[in-house]
C-alpha cells in the first residue's frame, strides 16, 4: 500500500470532517474497541491533552516544541492538515513519512476487519483510523509524551479515551458547531471540559464568557482536578514585533521570561502563556517532564505553526490565516492593525466551509475591507462563494465571486499596489490552496 492507496482507504470510511455529520457519533466506545484491538497503544507515556475553540492547535505546537527542547521524546497528534495527512502525525517535530503513513494504514486495517462484525450496527470512522494511526506511531517511536489536539468538541472526539492524563487545556472558548455542541457557550464548555480527568491538571486559557469560565472550574473541582487560571495566575505582554515574529514578556510565580515568538498577532502570545501554563503543570506534576525556562523560550522559538497570520508574500503583503468565526476574525483584524500597521484597504479572499457563520466573520472584516474576492477550494463541505458574497453584502461590503483561490489570487496581485495587504482568510483550506499557490509560482511560503 502507497501514500494514496492509504488515504484512498481511509476515505471509504464516514469522514465527519468532510460530511459534517458530527452529530453521528453518540460516544467513544468504537474508537475504545479499536485500541483495545490493537494493544492500547494510546497508553504508557505521559498526556497532555488540548480541547477549545480557537487556539487549541497552536498551543499543542507550541507545548511540543516546548517539551522537545527540553530534551524529550515527542508526539504530536493534530488535526485538520494543510497539504497532507501526514502532517497530522508528528514524531520529534517532523510529520511521518508516506510510507511510515501508509505503513500505519496497513496495521489499523485488519483490527478494522476484525471490528466490523463486532460493532454491529456502530460504525468507526476516519478520524478514528487517523487517531488510532497516531498513537501506534507514539509507541513505534517510544514517544515519552504525547500533545494531542482534540478534533472537534471534547465528550465524544476520538481523542478522548484517557482514565487518567497529565494536563487537559482549555483554551479560549467561542460559539462554534452550535448545531452539534449546543447553542450557547455554557452547553459548548461542558463538551469541551469532558476532556477533564481525574487528578489531573486543568489549564484554563482565557475565557472572554463568565459561563464559560464556570463550566470548566466546576468540572475540575467535579474530577478533583488542580486549577490553573491562566488569565488569574499569569502576565504577558509583546515587547517588539515585527511581521515574522514578536517578543513576548511571561510573568508567573515562577519568575519571568522572554521568548521570540515566530506567530505573530497578541492572541499568540496569549496562546504562548497557556503554553508555559501547561510545562509548568507537568514540572510540578510530573517532574520528568521538566523544562527549564531557556529551554521553553528555545522551544517557542523554533514552534513552526503555517496557516496561522503567516506571511506568503511581500510586495504586495499577502497573508494567510484559517480564522473561520467572529471571535477569530475579530483578533485577526486587530493583529493586521497593530502588526501589519494596516486601518483599511485590506483586499481579502475568503473561502469557507458550508456550517460556518460567515456573517459574523463578515461583520469583523468588513470595516477594513477594501475589496473582497468571495471563493472555494476543493473541500468536500465548501461554501458556494455566492453564498459568501450575500453575506458582505449584508454587512455593505461588495464581494466579487471567484470559481477557485488561485484566480481570486491572480485578481487580487493584478490590482494590487507593491505597498498593498492581500489577507486570505475563511478556513485553513483556504490558507493551505493560497500556500500552494505561492510554492507553485516560485513565492516560498514563510514556514
Amino acid at each position: 500500500m502507497n501514500y494514496a492507496d492509504a488515504v484512498e482507504y481511509l476515505l471509504t470510511f464516514a469522514d465527519f470532517e468532510r460530511s459534517g455529520r458530527f452529530q453521528d457519533r453518540s460516544d467513544v466506545a468504537p474508537m475504545l474497541a479499536l485500541l483495545h484491538e490493537l494493544g492500547d497503544p494510546h497508553l504508557g507515556r505521559a498526556t497532555v491533552h488540548i480541547a477549545g475553540s480557537k487556539g487549541k492547535g497552536s498551543v499543542a505546537a507550541m507545548v511540543e516544541s516546548c517539551l522537545r527542547a527540553g530534551g524529550h521524546s515527542t508526539g504530536l497528534y493534530t488535526s485538520p492538515h494543510l497539504h497532507s495527512y501526514c502532517e497530522r502525525i508528528g514524531i520529534a517535530g517532523e510529520p511521518i513519512s508516506e510510507k511510515g503513513f501508509a505503513d500505519l494504514v496497513e496495521e489499523v486495517q485488519p483490527a478494522v476487519e476484525r471490528l466490523t462484525e463486532k460493532l454491529g450496527e456502530r460504525r468507526l470512522v476516519t478520524f478514528d483510523l487517523l487517531t488510532a494511526m497516531g498513537f501506534l506511531a507514539f509507541r513505534e517511536y517510544a514517544v515519552g509524551v504525547q500533545v494531542l489536539e482534540v478534533g472537534l468538541g471534547g465528550r465524544v472526539d476520538s481523542t478522548n479515551v484517557f482514565d487518567r492524563k497529565e494536563v487537559a487545556a482549555i483554551a479560549p472558548l467561542s460559539l462554534e458547531h452550535t448545531a452539534i455542541l449546543g447553542d450557547d457557550i455554557e452547553s459548548i464548555a461542558r463538551e469541551k471540559a469532558a476532556v477533564i480527568t481525574s487528578g489531573c491538571t486543568v489549564v484554563m486559557a482565557p475565557q472572554t464568557a463568565s459561563g464559560a469560565r464556570q463550566v470548566v472550574r466546576d468540572a475540575a473541582k467535579a474530577a478533583s482536578a488542580n486549577l490553573i487560571d491562566v488569565h488569574a495566575q499569569y502576565r504577558w505582554r509583546v515587547q517588539d514585533y515585527d511581521l515574522r515574529g514578536q517578543t513576548i514578556r511571561i510573568e508567573r510565580s515562577e519568575g519571568a521570561m522572554e521568548a521570540r515568538l515566530p506567530l505573530i498577532g497578541a492572541h499568540q502570545a496569549e496562546n504562548a502563556a497557556t503554553a508555559v501554563a501547561c510545562l509548568d503543570a507537568l514540572r510540578s506534576d510530573a517532574g520528568a517532564l521538566s523544562a527549564t525556562d531557556e529551554e521553553i523560550a528555545r522551544g517557542l522559538s523554533g514552534v513552526r505553526w503555517p496557516g496561522r497570520m503567516e506571511v506568503l508574500r511581500e510586495g504586495p503583503l499577502v497573508i494567510a490565516d484559517g480564522a473561520h468565526n467572529g471571535e477569530s476574525a475579530r483578533r485577526l483584524v486587530e493583529a493586521l492593525r497593530e502588526y501589519a500597521e494596516v486601518e483599511g484597504g485590506v483586499t481579502f479572499i475568503v473561502a469557507c466551509l458550508g456550517d460556518k457563520d460567515v456573517a459574523a466573520l463578515a461583520t469583523e472584516i468588513a470595516p477594513m475591507a477594501e475589496r473582497v474576492f468571495a471563493t472555494q477550494t476543493a473541500h468536500p463541505r465548501a461554501m458556494d462563494p455566492s453564498q459568501i458574497a450575500a453575506r458582505f453584502g449584508d454587512a455593505s461590503v461588495s464581494a466579487e465571486t471567484c470559481d477557485s483561490v488561485k484566480s481570486a489570487v491572480d485578481k487580487a496581485i493584478d490590482i494590487a499596489p507593491s505597498d498593498g495587504v492581500i489577507c486570505l482568510v475563511g478556513s485553513l483550506s483556504v490558507a493551505a490552496a493560497g500556500r500552494e499557490y505561492f510554492l507553485e509560482t516560485g513565492v516560498r511560503a514563510a514556514g
